[in-house]
């Protein structure tokens, strides 16, 4: 099977936002999960019980390095947390990851 042409999906944008109805405009409206990763960690069941109101969780990820963007649960970008207007939280990306895609 031939890769995926991605390059198409800019000319599709642009052409859904004047209403026209392209061959990749059925996928505009399918819902994804976004998630941004702020750091990991592991603990036993009863340390976990133990947690309360004002518990620190400490990551296994430094203040400087970049979170992780997920789509559907896959790694699709890096970047870094900025707060944007009304004092709500953002991210920047700085790193589009790029793994093949694996159609069969």
């Amino acid at each position: 099977m031939p890769p995926l042409n991605l390059d198409i999906l800019d000319d599709d944008t642009k052409s859904a936002e004047k209403g026209y109805d392209g061959p990749m405009n059925a996928i505009y409206n399918v819902p994804v999960d976004v998630q941004v990763v702020l750091g990991r960690t592991s603990m036993l069941v009863a340390q976990l019980l133990k947690l309360g109101r004002g518990a620190v969780l400490e990551l296994e990820r430094k203040v400087d390095e970049p979170v992780e963007v997920l789509v559907n649960h896959r790694l699709v970008a890096r970047g870094e947390v900025v707060i944007v207007e009304d004092q709500r939280l953002g991210v920047t990306l700085t790193e589009i990851v790029r793994t093949d895609l694996d159609l069969d």
